[in-house]
């Protein structure tokens, strides 16, 4: 893979870079907290997600049911549980502790579906998983936050639900009946929304890393090995307990991608809605450029190696 096709990952550390060495710079400007505008931005890519949906995203479950169910659960599992293990074998402080498990409960990221093209695995259950994680989160997250990090700080289950209600449920079904109501108009925003998702993707890791740099100045190092390791657990569980089950090659790299890829933003996006960006909001700030550059080289290495037809032909439903 040549340099160019990590552009913006390079962006991203440069940002991180960035707000570490300059937090009051990019934590407020003319006196407004920049910290405010997380939520209506992952509102507004989550109303361009709405908006194109398609009943072409829900298809596998019907076609592979049980494919589906296997990666929601392994991807409801294996992050949230691997966060709260880790978390404690390195003993960081409550709240930077509650974060690697945030980010571990979040649904998926939707760089997944790129990489899953990428290895040529299969992207009809990559979208599908990370559609239905997506609707599934304002219940799945607050619930596995308030099981495994409820010691930890505290959480309030039905605020959580909302908030996720707010910046997940609520713009996707606006998104859906703008389609509906203008279709031309929303078909011209989905075409810069790629753009707009990545920009506001990198304002929130930036804002988020500038709110707690001094955090990161106690953890930091440390933070990034476990993030890496978290994100790496992923990837191998989820591929590891799809083969297991004999499903195929170019299902276990989307299952694979599905759960180690989360969505950091919306992560970020919580951490601020709890008052706790500069710790909570640590881990996912590190997460989203980690998976960008461990999601590019893995899908880089698939790509190279088409899965063989003797595992495509398997029947596993």
């Amino acid at each position: 893979m040549k340099l160019k096709d990590y552009w913006y990952t390079l962006s991203i550390i440069l940002l991180v870079i960035l707000g570490y060495n300059f937090p009051d710079t990019f934590s407020s400007l003319f006196g407004v907290k920049l910290n405010t505008f997380i939520k209506p931005v992952l509102q507004v890519i989550m109303l361009g997600m709405g908006a194109t949906m398609t009943i072409d995203d829900f298809a596998e479950v019907f076609k592979s049911p049980l494919k589906v169910l296997i990666g929601l659960v392994c991807h409801f599992t294996i992050m949230p549980f691997s966060g709260l293990a880790l978390s404690k074998i390195f003993s960081f402080p409550p709240e930077i502790a509650a974060g690697i498990i945030l980010i571990g409960s979040s649904p998926s990221g939707l760089a997944s579906n790129v990489m899953a093209l990428m290895a040529r695995a299969n992207v009809a259950l990559s979208v599908t998983i990370t559609t239905l994680s997506t609707l599934m989160a304002p219940i799945m997250t607050p619930f596995l936050m308030k099981a495994l990090g409820g010691g930890l700080i505290e959480v309030e289950f039905w605020a959580m639900f909302w908030d996720m209600s707010q910046m997940v449920i609520l713009p996707i079904i606006l998104g859906l009946a703008l389609y509906k109501i203008m279709p031309k108009v929303m078909a011209r925003f989905n075409k810069i929304l790629p753009v707009f998702s990545m920009l506001g993707i990198a304002y929130v890791i930036l804002v988020v890393t500038a709110s707690g740099a001094n955090s990161l100045r106690t953890v930091g190092l440390l933070l990034v090995i476990v993030v890496i390791i978290h994100n790496l657990f992923g990837y191998t569980l989820g591929y590891f307990f799809s083969r297991l089950l004999k499903f195929t090659e170019s299902d276990a790299r989307a299952i694979s991608f599905e759960v180690g890829m989360q969505n950091a933003g919306l992560a970020s996006a919580l951490a601020n809605e709890m008052g706790r960006i500069a710790t909570v909001g640590l881990a996912a700030a590190i997460f989203g450029p980690v998976m960008n550059i461990t999601g590019s080289m893995l899908a880089n290495f698939w790509s190279k190696r088409p899965p063989n037809e003797q595992s495509q032909k398997q029947t596993n439903d």
